[in-house]
């Protein structure tokens, strides 16, 4: 895999990654999913952010973790056949596991008090993606001093699901290196964009594409699976153009995908073309939108955001 000095928190995010991927998957193809439930997800959601901050805590038991979800809905009197699912499903993973211990291991993703290490965690990131049994992910990232130093992306949809990097050594799915396209031909990049209009402005993605004079298909799929995409040459673009000015997003749903493009060779900005500061807690508040690309065709796209008044409308 990584032999470097970040062996221990890649080996660490691996095995937590593969414990995470074999719930998610046994809940998505088990649990029978109606429109309007959002059981299936809840629980996957849960025992996933279980899981990974259990195996976090071992291996690191000093490091904050910052993570979607708390126990409290679980723990809500309402609630008793969705933990009896719940401990179905962790007792096959991690046989023994009592409620308890779970709602514990879901509480260790808690963290309110930040430090120079942390990290970071999106135990399902796509939960509509999740829910019509398409793309989602597990992204987990370790932060040091406001930079994405390790980085873990579980796509179990995509090939070669697992996706590992470390800042300065590159990036891997399984054993073989990662590496972005080396197109530059605008006419024919391949765009990756949000299934669900409301997380990104597709009718600002329209005009980009249409004054760059950008031809090819689009691809749309659920999650930070679009940094995946672009980071194994399968797409040279990844647009998410924010729906209101206002809007900040949240760090566990691109801190993992960022550092995993960026050490495929690609490009990870916002709208304006600054660095995603990793440094505020839970939000990106000094950036807005995400720019992801192989790096080649950067310059045009912020460019041509400037040009139409998108990328500086989106800071007012």
């Amino acid at each position: 895999m990584f032999n470097n000095s970040y062996s221990k928190e890649l080996r660490t995010v691996h095995a937590a990654l593969s414990e995470a991927t074999l719930l998610c998957r046994s809940v998505q193809e088990r649990v029978a999913i109606t429109k309007g439930d959002r059981s299936p997800v809840t629980i996957a959601d849960f025992g996933s952010q279980a899981l990974v901050c259990r195996t976090l805590r071992e291996a690191f038991p000093d490091d904050p973790i910052i993570a979607e979800e708390d126990s409290t809905l679980l723990q809500a009197d309402a609630q008793t056949e969705l933990r009896e699912i719940l401990g179905q499903h962790l007792g096959v993973i991690r046989p023994g596991t009592s409620m308890k211990s779970a709602l514990k291991w879901i509480d260790y993703g808690n963290t309110e008090t930040y430090s120079d290490r942390f990290w970071t965690l999106d135990p399902i990131d796509g939960t509509k993606g999740f829910l019509r049994k398409e793309h989602f992910a597990v992204a987990l990232a370790l932060i040091i001093e406001g930079k994405v130093a390790v980085a873990g992306l579980a796509c179990p949809n995509l090939d070669h699901n697992i996706f590992l990097a470390a800042k300065g050594f590159g990036a891997r799915r399984g054993e073989f290196p990662l590496r972005v396209s080396t197109t530059e031909d605008l006419e024919h990049a391949r765009i990756c964009e949000s299934v669900e209009s409301g997380h990104s402005a597709h009718q600002d993605v329209e005009r980009v594409v249409g004054h760059l004079g950008i031809t090819a298909k689009r691809k749309r799929l659920d999650s930070q699976a679009k940094y995946a995409v672009v980071a194994s040459g399968d797409a040279e673009i990844y647009m998410r153009l924010p729906t209101r000015g206002d809007y900040i997003e949240h760090i566990w749903d691109h801190a993992a995908g960022a550092l995993l493009l960026t050490e495929a060779g690609g490009k990870v900005t916002d709208c304006t073309g600054k660095e995603l500061d990793f440094s505020c807690g839970k939000g990106l508040e000094h950036n807005c939108g995400i720019i992801g690309t192989n790096g080649k065709i950067h310059g045009e796209i912020i460019e041509a955001l400037k040009t139409l008044n998108l990328g500086q409308s989106l800071q007012e």
